[in-house]
């Protein structure tokens, strides 16, 4: 079986933390951009990347790589690919694409040319084309092409890796689970400790969490990958990769991991998620405002994701959240490392505490820092004791 190139595209800022996943896996890093990893493998290596990646978007297998000037040369190009050894003619393609180059004011035109181009070959060959559409539900071939420089993948995963399966109930502007994963990882928690989530909203720091915590494979609950409909897919490799991740796992975890919520909706959200990822037994969830989270002795780490804020309106109310978080920081917080991951830096002045890092990433198109505190100062003296509440 013969190694390719393998891209993993993930956010920008996310990089530093790909790359020790793909080191710990035992693949080497052959390349580092902005916006993602380069290492190598064969194709049933992809397998292994999609199930334990946490923080990658996709794991693209190289076929060929070209120079084309024009859509002429795309698809001449495309069609020296042997596509009948990786797609049935009664199989489903679809195209997608990065495009930058000034022959192509439509990227969608590129992805029919490459469509094209793979179908027509398979017509040749066996007298029937595939379907083609834009659903990710079978085999899906990616083009990069900026400039001259094309690169033709297999798109291993399909659909995105953020898509753990578990988020059933996701509410308003819910944090993707591969950056989720991204700042737990950033904290250096490694389960050394608790983890404590006010706001939880949906739970997805609090579930991206417990799997770090169990060792969990983020893959696990998915049950369809692009790969699945390549010929030649090795189920039995895939079945015993799936055996050898549960096999490794732990059950128990030693550090509590808390989720509160004033609403609710988020708190039942967050259940439910949890619970189909089945990691509702780690997950103490409770109906609190962010200031009365209990926080277990022992310490660890404290991680909120607060409101960015749009409106004017929006904008001085969550001046005092913020400046309240920085006094439940100071009073309730020694023994722990406070963050706030944010995408407006003016609202983090309010926590009126001094930061000893800021780490860089991206929520979408939004710049956003996690933004670390060490927690020194101020007494516990006169607040309540929250340890012993009900759901705790």
């Amino acid at each position: 079986m013969h190694k390719s190139r393998i891209v993993i595209p993930c956010a920008k800022g996310i990089p530093p933390f790909l790359k020790e996943e793909v080191l710990s896996l035992g693949f080497p890093v052959l390349a580092e951009t902005v916006s993602g990893i380069e290492t190598e493998g064969t194709m049933d290596d992809t397998m292994k990347l999609n199930l334990m990646i946490r923080t990658g978007q996709r794991v693209l297998f190289l076929l060929k790589e070209f120079d084309a000037k024009h859509p002429d040369d795309l698809y001449d190009k495309v069609s020296t690919i042997r596509w009948e050894d990786c797609l049935s003619e009664e199989g489903y393609l679809s195209v997608t694409s990065s495009v930058d180059t000034p022959t192509i004011k439509d990227s969608r035109f590129a992805n029919l040319r490459c469509k094209d181009a793979i179908v027509d070959r398979i017509q040749k060959r066996h007298g029937r084309r595939p379907d083609s559409g834009p659903e990710k539900n079978g085999v899906v071939v990616h083009l990069f092409w900026h400039g001259k420089q094309c690169r033709v993948f297999l798109d291993t995963s399909g659909e995105t890796l953020s898509r753990r399966g578990y988020r059933r109930i996701p509410l308003k502007a819910p944090m993707q689970e591969t950056l989720a994963a991204a700042t737990i990882l950033a904290t250096h928690w490694k389960t050394h400790g608790n983890f404590v989530n006010p706001m939880c909203g949906s739970g997805t720091l609090a579930i991206e969490a417990a799997l770090i915590a169990l060792d969990r494979a983020p893959g696990l609950l998915r049950d369809h990958y692009g790969f699945m409909h390549l010929k030649g897919f090795n189920a039995s490799e895939w079945r015993a990769l799936r055996r050898a991740s549960k096999g490794r796992a732990k059950k128990i975890f030693n550090g509590k991991i808390i989720a509160t919520d004033i609403r609710p909706e988020a708190v039942e959200a967050t259940r439910k998620n949890a619970a189909t990822a089945g990691v509702e037994h780690l997950i103490k969830c409770g109906l609190s405002s962010y200031a009365e989270t209990p926080l277990p002795e022992g310490g660890g780490v404290i991680l909120l994701n607060p409101p960015y804020g749009e409106r004017l309106g929006e904008i001085q109310k969550l001046e005092e959240i913020y400046q309240g978080i920085g006094d439940f920081f100071k009073k309730r917080g020694q023994g722990y490392t406070g963050y706030i991951f944010t995408g407006n830096l003016n609202l983090a002045k309010k926590v009126g505490l001094r930061t000893k890092r800021r780490t860089p990433f991206f929520n979408g198109e939004i710049e956003c820092r996690l933004l670390e505190f060490d927690l020194y100062e101020g007494s516990r003296k006169g607040q309540p004791n929250l340890r012993d509440q009900k759901f705790f």
